[in-house]
């Protein structure tokens, strides 16, 4: 098959691209147990103003009626093109399962408790196509706490302007996984999300930034990620040492790709990331976890370069003499009593 129509200039060298819909907007929704959120997550997609979309439903191995539910979503509305029900894997792997079925030029990902404005869609092809050298179109997105009429402030760095995701990505996510709007051919040069549970948008955001893709700021509220006491997309609740382990190779992937991004080290966001990677150091020997403690603490050091960081070396000096282990566990008390002081 040749090239499809209108590839944008960003990964027009690449040797693949998928096969695509021009125009059409791929939206993957995964869900887990949440049948009280879905139906109203399938309304707002269908309430937008722009056309034509498509929905994928990706039933991650729910085990109470939301399976039933989506088929049954599906049969009412021809827009959901496709229900996946795999095995509960996370959303990283169930995100990906509704990837590799889309048929757009457009990626929108929408957890089922997240919330989108009517015009989203809409706003965002006008500037992507407004906009061809862009991979990326996102937009101010509210944090919300569900039940607090209050709380609305801006999620991470979504009031900013960015041009590209390095180096702000090292201080953090700079948006939630709704916020984006991705065209497809970018899509297929970032490549699988993988089968983490924890950070897995994160690492993804890294392999963005490390392709240098240029982002179109639409400044509107167009969406909001909601807190809430119900169970996450994630699935169910993990044991402190697995999630530890995926927020290991998650921050060692970021950490490769920002390096192979030429991030500077005197980077307050490259430093920042370093002291993050220390900290998580010191929570995985807490854990019990040696050898990610020892892995992650050797990434503080590169991360930080020729700025050394505080308490650093000391730090190594101690797990030398008592062990990873003992190292952690010991800094963790200490840091525990600081916040009770």
């Amino acid at each position: 098959m040749g090239e499809p129509e209108a590839v944008s200039p960003i990964c027009r060298n690449l040797m693949h691209v998928s096969p695509f819909i021009p125009g059409l907007v791929s939206v993957i929704l995964p869900v887990f147990n949440r049948p009280e959120f879905l139906s109203q997550a399938v309304a707002q997609v269908l309430a937008q103003t722009y056309r034509p979309l498509e929905i994928i439903l990706v039933d991650d191995g729910s085990t109470d009626g939301t399976g039933v539910l989506c088929d049954d979503l599906k049969a009412r509305h021809p827009e959901i093109a496709r229900v996946v029900h795999r095995e509960n894997g996370g959303p990283g792997a169930a995100r990906e399962s509704g990837r590799l079925l889309a048929g757009g030029e457009f990626i929108q990902y929408f957890d089922s408790d997240d919330q989108i404005d009517p015009r989203k869609f809409e706003v965002q092809m006008k500037a992507l196509r407004a906009n061809p050298d862009c991979g990326v179109a996102y937009c101010k997105t509210r944090e919300l706490t569900r039940g607090d009429p209050h709380d609305g402030r801006c999620s991470h760095y979504t009031g900013e302007k960015m041009d590209r995701l390095f180096p702000r990505l090292l201080a953090s996510r700079c948006w939630q996984t709704v916020t984006p709007l991705i065209r497809r051919d970018l899509s297929d040069a970032v490549g699988p999300w993988l089968p983490l549970r924890q950070e897995e948008d994160w690492e993804y955001d890294s392999r963005i930034a490390a392709l240098g893709a240029k982002l179109f700021y639409c400044e509107h509220y167009l969406a909001s990620f909601v807190h809430h006491p119900g169970i996450r997309a994630s699935g169910e609740l993990l044991g402190e040492k697995i999630k530890l382990r995926d927020r290991c190779t998650a921050r060692l992937l970021i950490l490769e790709r920002a390096l192979r991004a030429g991030v500077d080290d005197k980077c307050p966001d490259r430093q920042f990331f370093a002291q993050s990677l220390f900290l998580l150091s010191r929570q995985c020997g807490a854990a019990g976890l040696a050898a990610e403690s020892r892995q992650m603490f050797g990434a503080s050091r590169i991360a930080a370069g020729q700025m050394k960081l505080k308490h650093q070396a000391i730090y190594g000096l101690l797990a030398a003499l008592v062990g990873w282990r003992n190292a952690g566990a010991l800094c963790g008390r200490i840091d525990n009593f600081r916040q009770r002081t």
